[in-house]
């Protein structure tokens, strides 16, 4: 008797998005193409109820690709070329680092650190936030250490958003935004900032909050083009946050990459320390891309959740990697100046 054929699933990237309704939705040719490099379906997947239909992919996997910058690190390698895809900076790790990382590993600090990180490390980004930017971080219940910035975004995002919710994201925009929301059960909103000078258009943002936004990412220094939102646009974001009561959730891993002006952080706005989640890192600062260190900054019932969910995705970033770091985040500011100038 022939085998029974499946008929396949139907799946489509527009399941997993919405675009506000304006005249935005219709995108030039560049945001189409970047779009479908990380969102094209995958092809559709037969019924798991088949019998004899080989063991498929999840579901959730067929509205994103691999990554892109990835796939470009991949091609320039193949061919020596120089790679413009890939963020990492082109100056040495700074000595002191090295030394403490050997330090710490000829001392054997070599097992598991606290999972969310160690008393050490998280001391040195409280008292940094404190001299920075006069914003005070209680280290015992408000901060985790995270396998970079990346993995502190998807513990965030698992955490604290809900299958069905909808996260607005500012397009264009660093790839992880998009499949995170999607591996957390969200939707995420595109909302296209204006060229040529990468703005925020203010009806645009509006039309995209609603009562199912849970979240809105905000990267400033903003990866890929360079923009620092000015006080105006964060006001906004910060305004509608709170109408909305929706959380941001900041990629601050650029801060101290600027030519000029400030860096604002979101969670110092009135109204906004108990609705940021503030992540960040030490790979573009300090030119340790390989490390993988970053961290999570947020309110303390937020953090427990963030902890349960960092743990059982990485345990813990790698000791004695935290406590070069702790030596590195309490580095005086003529550093970061002068890498700034640097760039």
């Amino acid at each position: 008797m022939p085998r029974r054929r499946c008929a396949p699933r139907s799946t489509t990237a527009d399941a997993a998005y919405r675009r506000p309704s304006s005249s935005a939705a219709r995108w030039p040719r560049w945001r189409r193409a970047r779009f479908r490099a990380t969102f094209s379906p995958s092809p559709p997947l037969p019924s798991p109820h088949c019998h004899g239909a080989p063991v498929r992919a999840a579901q959730r996997t067929a509205t994103f690709t691999e990554s892109v910058i990835r796939e470009m690190t991949r091609v320039a390698n193949l061919y020596e070329a120089v790679n413009l895809s890939q963020g990492f900076p082109d100056f040495p790790m700074p000595a002191p680092m090295k030394d403490a990382a050997c330090a710490a590993i000829h001392g054997d600090v070599n097992q598991y650190a606290i999972t969310w990180g160690s008393a050490a490390l998280r001391l040195a980004v409280a008292e940094k936030y404190r001299r920075w930017y006069g914003m005070e971080v209680d280290t015992e219940r408000e901060i985790t250490v995270t396998c970079g910035a990346t993995e502190a975004m998807a513990s965030v995002f698992l955490a604290l958003v809900d299958p069905g919710d909808e996260v607005i994201v500012l397009e264009p925009f660093y790839e992880n935004y998009g499949p995170d929301a999607i591996l957390a059960g969200a939707k995420p909103v595109f909302v296209p900032l204006d060229r040529p000078n990468w703005t925020l258009n203010p009806d645009r943002l509006r039309t995209a909050f609603s009562e199912r936004t849970k979240a809105i990412i905000v990267n400033t220094p903003h990866n890929p083009t360079g923009r620092v939102f000015t006080r105006e646009e964060m006001n906004l974001i910060a305004e509608l946050c709170i109408k909305y009561d929706a959380w941001a959730i900041t990629d601050e891993i650029y801060e101290h990459i600027r030519y000029a002006g400030d860096h604002h952080v979101l969670a110092t706005w009135p109204g906004m320390r108990e609705r940021t989640i503030t992540i960040s890192g030490l790979s573009k600062t300090f030119s340790c891309t390989g490390w993988r260190l970053g961290y999570a900054i947020a309110p303390a019932e937020q953090t427990a959740a963030i902890r349960k969910v960092h743990d059982f995705l990485t345990v813990g970033a790698p000791a004695p990697l935290q406590a070069a770091g702790a030596v590195a985040m309490r580095f005086h500011a003529e550093y970061f100046n002068h890498m700034a100038q640097e760039y």
